[in-house]
């Protein structure tokens, strides 16, 4: 298996406390039973991308003025992909939060690749014994339907799900954008639970630390990016195209901030639909995502 960034290849009842592990996902809820999951092998895409970074771990990174790997004495392992079938979503789900889970019980951090936007939901579930948690959230849309297509934990749903989990404490939703599947009762129910909206235009206004207001000092986050959260012209590669999206360096502000203002327990990154971009520049760019993510989760952890 090629793991990301060559990283040791490792089993999930290996982990051990202090370890940040790296996990492949590609289906949970599909909304059309049996249909393949449009951003499965993601994570197979990514791994290959890290190719390009493999033997670079110490090499300075002009972003961050720090070195591109720098896990404070941490294991960085990769855990290869959870076994899933599009066919039996509710095993999807519970394998995926055992798995994430699993991660967790051990005193371990984790890294998770979609897969689409239904991942997320089975793994913030598995944070039900290590709450309290904030979830910040990078997407163009923000998650709130209850249901779409008479299901409830597809990829419009996940913040929503999230809501109802009583040791999700609270969520900032950076990146919105445009038109998506959100009414305007969505955003009437994602206010009123409490949940903090920031729109793409007002992140290019204020920037990224102001979007990061409200999530308080030490707080446990855990991170959810969906590629079209970003701009196209940094990450072509996903089904809802739109232009007017978050910058690389908003996601290195991102990083950069969560690290040393909070405790980062965990990131997916999902929507990565590599057959839509045959320059593979998605791909890379959510390589180096995931080493700003791994690089917070070290510092975060030091500062705590």
């Amino acid at each position: 298996m090629t793991t990301f960034l060559g990283l040791p290849a490792t089993s999930l009842d290996a982990v051990t406390a202090g370890d940040i592990v790296v996990l492949g996902v590609d289906d949970a809820t599909p909304y059309e039973a049996g249909k393949r999951s449009h951003a499965a092998g993601g994570a197979g895409a990514i791994r290959e991308a890290s190719r390009r970074y493999g033997d670079w771990h110490g090499h300075h990174d002009f972003d961050t003025s720090r070195p591109m790997l720098e896990p404070a004495g941490r294991r960085l392992l990769d855990a290869g992909d959870i076994a899933t079938d599009p066919t039996t979503p509710a095993a999807n789900r519970q394998a995926i939060e055992a798995a994430v889970s699993g991660i967790l019980g051990a005193g371990a951090t984790p890294i998770v690749l979609g897969g689409d936007d239904s991942v997320p939901i089975p793994v913030f579930a598995a944070y039900r014994e290590h709450g309290p948690i904030w979830i910040v959230q990078i997407d163009a849309h923000i998650d709130w339907r209850d249901e779409r297509y008479g299901e409830r934990l597809g990829w419009s749903s996940p913040m929503r799900r999230a809501s109802e989990m009583p040791w999700v404490a609270g969520m900032v939703q950076i990146g919105a954008r445009g038109v998506g599947s959100a009414r305007r009762e969505e955003v009437e129910a994602a206010r009123a639970w409490g949940a903090h909206l920031v729109t793409a235009r007002e992140v290019h206004e204020g920037g990224m630390v102001r979007a990061l207001a409200a999530v308080p000092a030490g707080a446990s986050v855990v991170c959810t990016l969906d590629c079209d959260g970003l701009d196209p012209s940094v990450m072509p590669g996903v089904v809802a195209l739109a232009p007017g999206g978050l910058s690389h360096w908003h996601i290195v502000d991102l990083f950069a901030h969560l690290a040393t203002r909070t405790r980062l327990v965990g990131f997916d990154l999902v929507e990565l639909a590599a057959e839509r971009d045959p320059s593979g520049l998605t791909s890379l760019a959510a390589v180096r995502f995931i080493t700003l993510a791994i690089a917070a989760m070290a510092r975060s952890e030091q500062k705590a």
